[in-house]
């Protein structure tokens, strides 16, 4: 009986360990998300166009489920639109143009976002015309007319744009419209130029079927950023860990997207059949130069210093009052430069 008893001990013993084991933390997983999946939305900056293509990508290639993210991908229209959808909790993670949601901050109208990661190390919006207008330089603007979005960035950048060119921006005339209509203003020449986005040169070159000339702001503002992922300080204090694995998700499709331009914009055609392959390949590709930062950083990474320079410019171009932080609109912990 006595052996009997001691062999059943150690057989009881030995499922308890097992189950234990099983329970417990294993350190060679890759599962960062607890176990779980988190189901999230996000938006893209606007429709489902090339730049956007690295969140269907990181989709596609399960770099979201690699990391326990399900996550339903919307199309953006605009900052506006983008950051009412968050701050309304319609979406939890968001892509915009950096420096217009930091006039929109500054102004006090959405300051419940941090930007996460930088989609562009660079601002991408430019003048754009065709090169029978003989424009060449900024200068060639004076007594001309320029069609872009309505409220936009680029119209309200203009002036400090034109001020760093050596241009009045007094002698140049403004047309605010809706973007949709930009390319047909120029190709049809009811306007002289367009404020667009650099992005959108193969698009006006195919609806003009002319050559195009950009003469893009960063030549002259070379510290603002282009788009950027955001999300709400509230997500990122109460699940930081969700904000990490989101990120690195995102990045790495858009790392893969501007390495792999062919196959990223088939997979956007898979998501957008009416978008077609040539646009997007066209679109990331013309995004690339762009998206690696220039010191060795990694990808989205946010300089804070020039973050700062950013928030000074729009200062000095009276667009915001003084008082705007970088730590107001950048959270920098989930890509740090090493």
């Amino acid at each position: 009986m006595s052996k009997r008893f001691h062999a059943l001990v150690a057989a009881w013993l030995t499922v308890t360990l097992v189950a234990g084991g099983c329970g417990g933390t294993d350190d060679g997983g890759d599962d960062s998300s607890g176990g779980g999946t988190d189901k999230v939305s996000y938006i893209t900056a606007f429709g489902a166009v090339g730049r956007d293509a690295f969140a269907w990508v990181a989709n596609e290639k399960g770099y979201f489920a690699e990391v326990g993210i399900d996550v339903d991908i919307k199309e953006g229209a605009g900052n506006q639109q983008n950051l009412t959808a968050l701050k309304s909790g319609q979406v939890q993670f968001a892509a915009l143009d950096f420096t217009g949601a930091a006039i929109q901050a500054g102004k006090g109208e959405f300051t419940d976002w941090r930007a996460i990661a930088a989609v562009h190390q660079q601002t991408l919006i430019s003048v754009m015309t065709t090169k029978d207008t003989n424009i060449t330089t900024p200068k060639d603007l004076r007594g001309k007319t320029i069609a872009t979005g309505s409220g936009s960035v680029t119209e309200l950048l203009f002036p400090a744009y034109a001020r760093l060119a050596g241009l009045d921006p007094a002698a140049v005339k403004i047309e605010g419209v809706q973007p949709t209509a930009l390319n047909g203003l120029m190709a049809s020449r009811q306007v002289d130029a367009l404020g667009t986005f650099l992005l959108s040169r193969g698009a006006l070159q195919t609806a003009a079927r002319k050559d195009v000339v950009v003469l893009p702001y960063s030549d002259y503002l070379p510290d603002l950023f282009g788009n950027a992922i955001i999300t709400t300080p509230s997500l990122i204090s109460e699940d930081p860990d969700l904000v990490q694995r989101f990120t690195k998700a995102a990045l790495k499709g858009l790392a893969y997207s501007i390495e792999h331009p062919d196959e990223a914009a088939t997979i956007l055609n898979k998501a957008k059949p009416t978008y077609t392959v040539a646009a997007g390949r066209s679109e990331i590709e013309a995004m690339a130069p762009h998206v690696r930062p220039a010191d060795g950083a990694p990808i989205g990474f946010m300089d804070e210093s020039r973050v700062a320079q950013t928030i000074a410019v729009l200062e000095r171009a009276n667009l915001i009052p003084s008082g705007l932080t970088p730590a107001a609109i950048v959270e920098p912990t989930f890509v740090k430069k090493s």
